[in-house]
């Protein structure tokens, strides 16, 4: 369900860094609301939920330019188009 580094997210015990940075009081008040009325108790838990979606999306699509190359490879050495979309769709659902 989870790959091994998703589950590297859930991890309780992962080593960690504060860091600062000013926010528009707005922006917080909207964190606020929003965590209000999702499963975040802090807005501070929603602001890190933010920052690993956008890193597992980023990470995904720049190691996505190495995955292209190799689904073309495996195009020209004669692997089926089904096959391949068989392979990437398991990928992305594990």
């Amino acid at each position: 369900m989870f790959s091994e580094h998703s589950k590297e997210f859930l991890q309780k015990d992962r080593p960690m860094v504060s860091i600062t940075r000013n926010v528009p009081l707005d922006v917080v008040d909207s964190l606020k609301r929003i965590a209000s009325i999702t499963e975040f108790p802090e807005y501070q838990e929603l602001i890190k939920s933010y920052i690993n979606e956008g890193l597992r999306r980023d990470k995904y699509r720049y190691s996505g330019i190495s995955i292209a190359h190799f689904i073309e490879a495996l195009k020209q050495n004669g692997v089926s188009a089904i096959v391949i979309q068989q392979a990437t769709q398991d990928l992305i659902e594990s």
